[in-house]
């Protein structure tokens, strides 16, 4: 049979819950994916855990995803984070809570969450086509169908695309859907990578003293050229050999690329805390309490512990201090240079790593021609949009996956009660 009532493209996220929603409504669904497999993203999502949603409330969701994340109100009102953890746990996979309000499988395995929604998938009779790739959306007035690489056309009223980004193209995300929607006339956002490591040319960074060092719970601010805080992040952060990575650099990493882009400058700064909730009047007290405590032990022995000393030794030398020094030894100076860098530390960043090497793609097909509350096509009737491919974008956290099932299932219930009036 070459006639659907609704054709999705992508079997990620945003295109299994469309093709689910669809049938679960009476549509005749088709899937199509390029890959040899469905879920791929689904799979090494959350380190193979697969984070499939947030359970914090939903303005305070939105609120994490910065990108456009207001465009989702409408969708939520039908279908919001609780409804997704309703969804999988009627499928059988039991869910827990976990800190920033993550939510995972009780297996940790996203394996069980890709085999769930195949399951559900091969209940409803989804047609689901692997190894087809997309040429072409047909249109004419209104959507046609699609024609596949192999030259093949099927017939549909209905076209859900559903085919990701530019980011992690091992799952198959590479752009396609771009075209196709600049061919129904849609205009497609800059696209830049998002949740992203940055990249750095500082000596230490280039001759790697600090790679594989991890600094828990630190909070990162990035300045503008004139000093003035621009966004703030706290969670954890990695040194690495390129830069910095860790999810407070994933965070803020989107405001990174905005602010190069703005400043136009070769770098902007970003300062590590080490302790957000401390002053830094409070840290010098400390370090100089801990000094007199034992006047003739060294600092590096006398200070240890208070951060991981592969960082204090490091940030001794950054301020100018030999790590022997002890309480007679040291200036006031000293003190307040070295609270100084553990409030304050100072790297300059000059990029990121590639979009391809990103989480998520910032940008993509301009909300301004969807329709929020169905994801359908402004411009061309019986197209809509769902997941990564438009310019929607949040933090990591179950956040992007939350867009993806909403406006998939969004997109695949409105599809299905428009293919409805067609016949």
């Amino acid at each position: 049979m070459n006639q659907y009532d609704v054709i999705v493209i992508g079997g990620g996220p945003a295109g299994l819950m469309a093709s689910i929603a669809a049938a679960e409504n009476g549509a005749n669904v088709c899937l199509l994916d390029k890959g040899d497999k469905l879920g791929r993203k689904l799979a090494i999502s959350g380190g193979g855990r697969c984070n499939v949603t947030n359970a914090m409330p939903v303005d305070e969701l939105i609120r994490h995803i910065p990108g456009n994340g207001r465009f989702l109100y409408s969708a939520f009102s039908e279908f919001d984070n609780q409804d997704i953890i309703h969804f999988f746990e009627d499928l059988g996979i039991q869910l827990k809570e976990e800190d920033h309000g993550r939510v995972f499988p009780v297996s940790n395995n996203a394996q069980s969450v890709v085999r769930a929604l195949l399951k559900r998938t091969g209940k409803l009779d989804v047609k689901i086509r692997i190894n087809q790739p997309v040429e072409a959306v047909l249109f004419g007035e209104c959507v046609k169908g699609v024609k596949t690489k192999s030259g093949e056309k099927i017939e549909a009223p209905c076209v859900i695309i559903a085919v990701g980004g530019k980011s992690v193209p091992q799952t198959g995300s590479t752009g396609d859907g771009y075209p196709w929607a600049k061919t129904a006339g849609h205009t497609i956002t800059e696209l830049y990578p998002t949740e992203v490591p940055l990249t750095s040319s500082e000596p230490f960074i280039q001759a790697k003293t600090l790679q594989g060092l991890s600094l828990r719970d630190v909070a990162v601010t990035l300045v503008s050229p004139k000093g003035k805080a621009i966004q703030t992040h706290r969670w954890d952060l990695l040194f690495t050999h390129f830069g910095l990575s860790g999810p407070a650099i994933l965070r803020l990493s989107q405001f990174v690329v905005k602010a190069l882009k703005k400043y136009g400058e070769p770098n902007v700064e970003i300062r590590i805390d080490a302790f957000p909730d401390r002053s830094g009047e409070d840290i010098s007290k400390q370090l100089l309490n801990l000094a007199q405590s034992a006047p003739k032990k060294e600092v590096r022995n006398i200070w240890k512990g208070i951060v991981p000393e592969r960082y204090l030794l490091f940030l001794l030398n950054q301020a100018g201090i030999a790590p022997e020094k002890n309480f007679s030894q040291l200036s006031k100076e000293n003190i307040r240079k070295m609270s100084e860098m553990l409030k304050a530390f100072p790297v300059r960043v000059d990029g990121t790593l590639p979009i391809e090497k990103a989480f998520i793609t910032g940008g993509g097909v301009s909300l301004k021609e969807i329709n929020p509350k169905t994801m359908e096509s402004k411009i061309m009737p019986g197209l809509y949009f769902c997941g990564e491919i438009m310019d929607i974008h949040g933090y990591t956290g179950g956040y992007n996956i939350t867009s993806a099932f909403v406006t998939g299932h969004a997109a695949g219930t409105t599809a299905a009660q428009r293919a409805a009036t067609i016949h």
